[in-house]
C-alpha cells in the first residue's frame, strides 16, 4: 500500500502551548495557508536540522589560522 510504512504518521506527540503562543502559531499558519498542525511538524524539522547541522559543524576540526 506504501512504499515504506515507516512514512506513515502515526506517532503523536502532546504539545501544551498557552494562548499567547498558539496565537502567535496559528496566525503564522493561517497567514502562510496552512494547517497548524502540518505547519508545526514542518517548523519541528527545520529546527532538528538546525540543531543537526550546528552541532555537527561544532565537531569538525578547524583548519587555519
Amino acid at each position: 500500500m506504501y512504499p515504506d510504512p515507516k512514512r506513515v504518521r502515526n506517532n503523536r506527540v502532546m504539545v501544551r502551548l498557552d494562548e499567547y503562543e498558539y496565537d502567535v502559531l496559528a496566525a503564522i499558519a493561517n497567514y502562510q495557508g496552512e494547517e497548524l498542525a502540518p505547519f508545526l511538524r514542518q517548523l519541528a524539522l527545520r529546527q532538528a536540522a538546525i540543531v543537526i547541522a550546528d552541532r555537527h559543524h561544532d565537531t569538525m576540526p578547524s583548519f587555519g589560522a
